[in-house]
């Protein structure tokens, strides 16, 4: 009798074993959260869209092995309550790319102190105090390359006039202008209409940048190139050149990358020969850093640290020589 309880006891423990086994690896499993904002124009719904690309390929091809959530926010205060909702899922690690640093940093700030990993793409937060991997595109790169090749195909092209537009007044534009700037006054033939280094910000919006460019050409009786910085700009530019009938300008250049950019320049535009790249993939980069980070391919050590770690994605230029390599047929942007 003794040794029959003596078996069952042993049976009981043991199954109470697997079971609890089995809870512990479901709790194991990795809960991935990402923030990012709703479209409001082409480069954030590519932020969406490839958020959602590389939530899908993980998915199919590790079944089961993470947990992701995507919350798209159509503002700050949404995406503050979307992080808030992500702690109370559980999540372990958070991909955020901010509406706006400043109000959304107090909740990066309180999801890391309750042990959340966080990578902060594009936009970095206003506390550095704290660690976390900040991934972000190469905003000096990106005016330094657009500049390089709009200055050297005017001297080649014989081209001396020019206007330039800004994106809005925050440090990532003025990063990127100052850049440009540096490398076009580098040849004295060339005269930015403006003067000197001015500009104007056409809020990387396609109908601002349709109207700039209306009255540039009004303004100007020549103008031979056109700097905007942003291919949804761009798009209004084009435009504007277009109702104009105007021929005497012969580059426009945007940047970041877009698909309808690629395709120009794949299609030989007669306007459009170049772009920059500071593309809406990052955000793709970034989760799949944080994967890496999972997998213990990368140190999670960030996390402990005073101060955030900055992950620098280079911008490089996009012409008919190698578009093909960045030109995805299924992108929105």
């Amino acid at each position: 009798m003794k040794k029959a309880l003596v078996i069952i006891l042993s049976l009981v423990f043991a199954m109470g074993a697997v079971f609890a086994a089995g809870a512990a690896e479901k709790a194991a499993v990795p809960k991935i959260g990402i923030a990012v904002p709703s479209p409001d124009h082409g480069w954030t719904g590519g932020i969406g869209w490839w958020a959602d690309k590389a939530v899908d390929e993980l998915q199919k091809e590790f079944p089961g092995k993470y947990e992701f959530k995507v919350l798209h926010a159509d503002g700050y205060a949404k995406q503050i309550s979307d992080v808030e909702d992500l702690m109370v899922w559980g999540m372990d690690y958070l991909v955020i790319l901010p509406h706006e640093s400043a109000p959304l940093t107090p909740v990066v700030k309180e999801a890391h102190a309750a042990g959340v990993k966080c990578i902060v793409v594009d936009r970095g937060l206003t506390d550095t105090s704290f660690g976390y991997v900040n991934l972000a595109g190469n905003n000096s790169e990106m005016g330094k390359v657009s500049g390089i090749f709009m200055r050297d195909f005017m001297k080649a092209n014989g081209l001396t006039r020019y206007v330039a537009m800004g994106g809005m007044p925050v440090v990532i534009d003025g990063e990127r202008m100052t850049a440009f700037f540096d490398e076009m006054t580098k040849e004295p033939s060339l005269v930015n209409l403006a003067g000197g280094r001015n500009y104007d910000f056409a809020d990387w919006s396609t109908q601002k940048g349709l109207e700039l460019m209306e009255t540039y050409i009004q303004k100007y009786p020549t103008i031979h190139a056109v700097f905007c910085q942003d291919d949804d700009v761009m798009t209004g530019v084009l435009q504007a050149i277009k109702e104009s009938g105007r021929k005497d300008i012969k580059l426009v250049f945007g940047g970041a990358g877009s698909k309808a950019a690629y395709e120009m320049i794949m299609n030989d535009d007669p306007l459009v020969k170049a772009t920059a790249t500071y593309h809406p993939s990052m955000v793709y980069d970034a989760i799949m850093y944080c994967l890496d980070v999972v997998e213990g391919r990368k140190s999670d050590a960030f996390h402990t640290a005073k101060a955030p770690l900055s992950v620098v994605l280079p911008s490089v230029l996009v012409d008919k020589s190698n578009v093909m390599d960045h030109y995805d047929a299924g992108s929105v942007f």
